[in-house]
């Protein structure tokens, strides 16, 4: 009674064959990962407050922002080269400026929240952030220190649950899920500050998890059906998971949708960002990380799963 799912997203006898398009799949992921790196150097990311430092201000105006009223007031107090963006709707501004020396940061921050209160009365200051240089410089580190500890832990857990064909095969698709998040923030525009590194975090750790699930099947079946081919027992176990994979996906997907459309400026960017790392960590898990597998395991993984080798339960 508790055992039989109430929604299935596809039939229990499906028998799709996912591996002839395996080709296609890697020449695509590839050709979108090399996009990505060109973008990457060129625009290049939008770097948020915590990395590039700077001050950053959020306003709400009681009419529609008048950004030449706020230009002006702001350079009679001496407060030059300030940008202006306007988020959610008219009423919203956000105003940027580079940081000084680190002493008079918190002066800047202060002068631009008095001058824009005094230029449009009624106006109310949202959110008032600094970061100086030195400090935006090593937060950049240690987010970029996170992402390169985090894969290597996910290939070392892989590594030693599985074997090497599974763990080298996991980490590429990571590394090519990764680089194509990165197109999708220099494309948006959506800037890369610590909320987008924990996005990115997020993104790797439920992708290492599709992939393990798939994984498990794989390991399950080498045991199961010894003389099976390698490329119809990575096909039957795909679409064995494919029913928890797109009921794992929707759920995760249908929750960060909200976020997306109705969060606002702090929680959108991670949202829609959260929305496409799900996609492409989905469909990598089938299109990629499988074919990937198939053609290192080729011959050894049926030898091992032959020998017993292959078989060794999880632990």
């Amino acid at each position: 009674m508790f055992g039989r799912p109430l929604l299935r997203f596809v039939r229990k006898d499906t028998h799709i064959n996912f591996m002839r398009g395996r080709y296609m799949g890697l020449i695509v992921s590839a050709v979108l990962s090399l996009a990505s790196l060109v973008l990457f150097f060129h625009p290049g990311l939008t770097l948020g407050l915590d990395f590039r430092g700077g001050i950053v201000v959020e306003a709400q105006t009681t009419g529609p922002a008048d950004f030449a009223k706020i230009r002006t007031a702001l350079a009679e107090h001496g407060v030059q080269h300030a940008s202006f963006q306007s988020f959610g709707s008219a009423n919203d501004v956000l105003i940027r400026l580079d940081a000084g020396s680190e002493q008079d940061t918190q002066a800047i921050v202060d002068k631009v929240r008095h001058t824009v209160a005094e230029a449009l009365p009624g106006t109310t200051i949202l959110r008032a952030d600094a970061v100086g240089a030195s400090v935006s410089a090593e937060l950049f580190r240690n987010g970029m220190l996170a992402l390169a500890l985090s894969l290597a832990m996910i290939l070392g857990y892989i590594w030693f649950r599985f074997e090497w064909e599974f763990a080298l095969s996991a980490v590429i698709t990571l590394v090519l899920d990764l680089t194509k998040t990165v197109g999708f923030l220099v494309i948006t525009g959506f800037e890369f500050d610590l909320v987008m590194v924990a996005a990115i975090l997020t993104i790797l750790g439920y992708s290492t998890n599709d992939k393990v699930v798939v994984y498990d099947r794989v390991r399950e079946n080498l045991r199961k059906y010894r003389t099976m081919p390698l490329i119809d027992l990575i096909n039957l176990s795909i679409n064995e998971t494919l029913n928890r994979t797109l009921g794992t996906s929707s759920t995760v997907f249908l929750a960060s949708l909200p976020l997306a459309l109705w969060g606002g400026a702090t929680l959108s960017g991670f949202a829609w960002t959260m929305l496409f790392g799900i996609v492409v960590g989905t469909s990598s898990s089938i299109f990629i990380a499988a074919p990937l597998l198939l053609f290192m395991g080729e011959g050894r993984l049926k030898r091992g799963a032959k020998s017993g080798k292959a078989a060794t339960p999880a632990t």
